[in-house]
């Protein structure tokens, strides 16, 4: 199960997860989005859909359930939706601070919660967070970096605890990742000057790719990967600050 799966990072783990022979559930706010992508994966009848929104009380779990039941099982997660609310902090209200919370922690707190039994009826599993640089590398806004941070600290906690049953808890920490049409892109062609500033927090001088972020989650849901857990894996080709507005 990927949740957040019909855009951005989460399509790009449900596509690799589906050329790999995997079934896959995943859900994500608007239906468009959904049906866009079984229209175009080869795979459609090993994939499952359902429009929700991850904070709406009750619906994921539902999912959760009806998924497992669907495909006869679950033996791993990626808890990849998420997102951030308001902007610094004279601007930032209490609701932008609780959503974003509710968005990125919350809602990974109750995909594990839920996932936890199925996992454990199939003798174990994986479970991966998708967290971010944000979670220990200071930037603007606070509220999301300290919700990121929150996964993975989370993350080491639960991955002690379910130890025993077999599963495996694991964050991805991207960084600032390329999307088309999204911000990064949208400031690369937008504002080449400006991009061009941002790109001397990397090393290589350029932004990492879903598809390689996508490349480590699928390695951490796959038994290759039985001898890690409890683990924060930065995906970022070496970046530095988070933003462009430094820190």
């Amino acid at each position: 199960m990927v949740t957040g799966g019909s855009r951005g990072l989460g399509e790009h783990v449900v596509r690799l997860l589906l050329t790999e022979g995997a079934r896959v559930a995943t859900c994500a706010r608007t239906p468009e989005g959904l049906s866009a992508l079984r229209d175009t994966v080869q795979s459609s009848g090993a994939l499952v859909t359902r429009a929700l929104d991850v904070v709406e009380p009750g619906a994921l779990e539902q999912f959760v359930e009806d998924a497992a039941t669907e495909m006869g099982g679950l033996d791993g997660v990626v808890a990849s939706a998420g997102g951030a609310r308001g902007r610094g902090l004279a601007e930032a209200t209490h609701q932008d601070w609780s959503e974003t919370w509710e968005m990125n922690a919350g809602h990974a707190a109750r995909l594990t919660t839920a996932a936890a039994p199925h996992l454990r009826a199939a003798g174990g599993g994986s479970i991966v967070v998708v967290a971010s640089i944000s979670g220990w590398k200071p930037g603007p806004q606070a509220q999301y970096g300290a919700a990121k941070a929150a996964q993975i600290f989370m993350v080491a906690s639960l991955a002690r605890e379910l130890a025993d049953s077999g599963i495996r808890v694991n964050a991805v920490s991207p960084g600032s990742m390329l999307i088309p049409g999204k911000r990064w892109d949208r400031m690369r062609r937008e504002d080449p000057s400006a991009f061009a500033h941002f790109l001397q927090e990397l090393p290589g001088r350029e932004l990492v790719t879903p598809q390689e972020v996508a490349d480590v989650i699928a390695f951490l849901l796959s038994g290759q990967s039985r001898g890690v857990t409890g683990a924060n894996i930065p995906v970022d080709k070496g970046q530095n600050a988070p933003t462009p507005n430094g820190y």
